[in-house]
């Protein structure tokens, strides 16, 4: 039996209701984790509750909170309470509602090939910490094979399956044998900035220290999400020859024309978007097969779109995937097959 507050789902739309009858409140807005320029997010009040009629957005699946305003003027967020079904994230939970036709990946309860983790503390003067990275692998050290790195790994592994996806893909035999470092980040809006420092503490500590401790055979694929994407283009163009492939997630191609928002939310918007432009107009000295994945209801999908045009054009293999979903963990897991699954298997098939 569906509850009486539960979320009212169909093919067109979701009805949220909030059961309020002794008015505890004086307000209640909807929170979607994604872009709804001009659509009303405010709740009616009617019968007791609030109501709340969502034309479905360019989404199969909709991550969400709701804020609640009190009398006094207290605001809090909160996940919804009629809704059992969550996400989790690294800001915490939030309520999701599944839209008729959206389902997981399949490989999520596929059969997967074992392996093993190891932790690997690398030094980085030049950032003034350690990196942190976590080798899995399907093999023992001394058997070479290709190397995905990730940034953000340890959120990529956690909130979307990232070694579970390599490991069901492998027993597949989508593709071949290989290892994930998993690095974990450090000031993300620092270093994951377009830093120099930290493409050179890849090239000059992280990459290294990997060859030390493990067999490495064919070209190194990068990839990362946000933030992550950006510094993986980043460290590829400022030095030839570190990655041979990248897969980039909803990554923040920021610039002045297209992302006036951030200027203000985000400290590190003029370095980034200075980068961007430059990125924009430069050649590289080497280009390398590119595959990107976006959300069509996010910010950041104009901006990946004019990427994604520009590394056309300077040469790079780039390919474009547009999902229907957002800016989130789950929407990419759901892309890694079969767009990173395609990258990998065209960057190591030789």
């Amino acid at each position: 039996m569906i509850a009486e507050t539960e979320p009212l789902v169909t093919d067109d739309s979701v009805v949220f209701r909030l059961p309020d009858a002794e008015s505890a409140l004086a307000a209640t807005r909807l929170l979607p984790a994604l872009s709804l320029p001009g659509t009303p997010l405010d709740f009616v009040r009617e019968e007791g509750r609030w109501r709340l009629t969502l034309p479905r957005p360019p989404v199969d699946r909709m991550e969400y909170r709701f804020q609640l305003r009190h009398p006094g003027g207290q605001v809090e967020e909160v996940c919804d309470p009629g809704n059992p079904l969550r996400a989790p994230g690294a800001f915490g939970d939030k309520s999701v509602v599944e839209f008729p036709g959206y389902a997981p990946p399949k490989w999520l309860v596929a059969d997967r090939a074992p392996g093993e983790t190891a932790d690997v503390a690398v030094a980085a003067p030049l950032l003034g910490r350690d990196v942190d990275v976590r080798v899995w692998s399907p093999a023992p050290a001394d058997e070479p094979l290709p190397l995905l790195v990730a940034h953000d790994g340890p959120e990529y592994d956690h909130l979307a399956a990232l070694t579970d996806y390599a490991a069901a893909m492998i027993a597949a035999g989508e593709l071949p044998p290989f290892r994930l470092a998993l690095l974990a980040p450090g000031d993300r809006d620092d270093e994951y900035a377009a830093n120099p420092r930290y493409a050179a503490t890849l090239h000059q500590r992280v990459l290294p220290r990997l060859r030390s401790l493990i067999a490495m055979t064919g070209p190194v694929a990068g990839m990362g999400a946000s933030l992550g994407g950006l510094a993986m283009l980043h460290a590829q163009r400022a030095l030839p020859g570190l990655f041979g492939g990248l897969f980039l997630q909803s990554a923040s191609f920021l610039t002045v024309d297209l992302d006036p928002q951030e200027q203000h939310r985000f400290s590190r918007f003029g370095q980034v978007s200075v980068y961007v432009a430059d990125v924009l107009r430069t050649v590289p000295h080497e280009t390398v097969p590119v595959t990107m994945t976006c959300g069509l209801a996010e910010e950041n999908l104009a901006n990946n779109r004019q990427m994604a045009a520009t590394l056309t054009k300077q040469g790079y293999a780039t390919r474009l995937v547009e999902v229907p979903d957002a800016h989130n963990h789950v929407a990419w897991r759901d892309a890694f097959d079969p767009a990173l699954t395609d990258l990998l298997r065209g960057l190591w098939s030789a």
